[in-house]
């Protein structure tokens, strides 16, 4: 096809990459989309007749811990037990070959760029991740790592049993580090230094700059 031919020669010749993901990078590794209500029930039967919305908000973690970190504590199994398809060790072969290498733009919190040994420093998650926790009423804890953290989920009913993850400086229940719907707490502190890490690297690059976009939007 011309336009593979065009986007080979585009990064051949490019002195560095910008490599964008959505979600839509992760479910040849298996991961479930969730595209319309349809995909999120069929992922996530038990919760049918609710929408993705609905439980992806800070609002359910004080309302119904048992169901919000069912949620994501299944979320955090699934995407620790998921191995990264080949594509992505591709895609760091080719980023790391250019002059001024890569840096990597994803909506997706789950890490699988990381496992694929892309540079965190080189990474800027504009969600957030799943795999860090921070206070769910944001008494001044700093954001931390999820390492070592686990969360048991009934299977049958995609709900948390006790105890819940907490948060180490005042107690209180803890919460992903991930931005959600309706969401005023999040703690973007670790964000806000990776954007900056990627401002600071666009003002390195010089010459061809070429753009790869993977997984994102309905094409």
């Amino acid at each position: 096809s011309p336009n593979y031919t065009l986007a080979a020669e585009l990064i051949t010749e490019a002195e560095a990459l910008l490599i964008g993901a959505g979600a839509g990078i992760g479910i040849d590794s298996g991961l479930p989309g969730f595209r319309g209500h349809q995909g999120f029930w069929a992922a996530y039967p038990p919760y049918h007749g609710r929408s993705f919305a609905d439980l992806a908000c800070p609002q359910t973690f004080t309302a119904d811990p048992e169901l919000a970190w069912g949620f994501y504590g299944h979320r955090l199994n699934l995407y620790r037990q998921t191995q990264p398809h080949a594509g992505f060790a591709i895609l760091r072969r080719w980023a790391e070959a250019l002059p001024h290498g890569y840096f990597l733009m994803t909506s997706n919190f789950y890490c699988h760029f990381q496992r694929s040994w892309f540079d965190p420093e080189r990474t800027y998650e504009c969600h957030g991740s799943i795999h860090h926790l921070q206070c769910l009423r944001s008494c001044g804890e700093p954001i931390r790592s999820a390492a070592g953290v686990e969360v048991e989920v009934d299977e049958a009913t995609c709900r948390a049993r006790k105890p819940f993850p907490s948060c180490p400086g005042c107690g209180g229940l803890a919460r992903p580090n991930i931005l959600m719907f309706g969401d005023m707490g999040w703690d973007d502190t670790r964000t806000d230094d990776q954007h900056a890490n990627l401002r600071r690297w666009l003002e390195t690059v010089e010459g061809a700059l070429v753009v790869l976009e993977f997984g994102a939007g309905t094409r």
